[in-house]
């Protein structure tokens, strides 16, 4: 299998500084509206980027659930992710929507949305996936899935009969971006790339060579 070969020209839209909204909050809902219309698989999807306790990146899928001041997301606080944000609150995201050709990418700080925020996602989401929040020691070395499924079965008793809470060591995180990059696949790699960039109190628009 000759890797090297595997190749796809982009040649659906453009991308120029006068296209796009002086708010990337803004630009990005309208980009984000758009994938949703052309049925982007798993429209929500990221990847986010962390720096690991040792230094080196780690990286990981996950689903945006909110877009305001940041980019939000939940996950357990002591998983991998939550250890390595508790040490270093950075972190990028990565969007990709091949069906539009169109890549986002955010860096800024990290930090944790509120109680209130945090159940009212919680409380939104199915049973089960409530249940699955308290069940999995995330990221932590498990023997077998056994482990798993008897975990279920001990939280479900424990919720027998009663209204289930959030766990405490579960809720959300809220993406501050201090840069966001829209891109815009163009034919024989010669992208287009804006640039968003906070500076004092004010979103700078740059263009970047492919």
């Amino acid at each position: 299998m000759d890797i090297s070969a595997i190749r796809k020209d982009y040649s659906i839209k453009s991308l120029d500084i006068s296209d796009v909204n002086i708010n990337p909050i803004v630009q990005f809902e309208s980009w984000f509206k758009e994938a949703i219309n052309a049925e982007v698989l798993e429209v929500n999807a990221m990847t986010v980027a962390t720096l690991g306790l040792d230094g080196t990146p780690n990286a990981r899928i996950l689903l945006l659930k909110g877009v305001d001041t940041g980019f939000v997301f939940f996950t357990n606080y002591q998983s991998q992710k939550g250890k390595e944000l508790a040490k270093h609150n950075s972190a990028s995201l990565t969007f990709f929507w091949p069906e539009l050709e169109r890549q986002v990418r955010v860096r800024g700080k990290v930090e944790k949305v509120t109680v209130e925020e945090s159940d009212a996602y919680f409380f939104s989401r199915p049973l089960g996936s409530q249940i699955g929040a308290w069940v999995s020691p995330q990221s932590e070395t498990i023997g077998s899935r056994e482990e798993i499924n008897t975990n279920k079965v001990d939280v479900e008793k424990q919720f027998e009969g009663k209204a289930i809470s959030r766990p405490p060591h579960w809720g959300g995180y809220r993406l501050l971006p201090s840069t966001i990059e829209f891109w815009q696949g163009r034919p024989s790699r010669l992208h287009d790339r804006i640039k968003y960039e906070f500076q004092d109190g004010k979103w700078i628009i740059t263009r970047l060579a492919p």
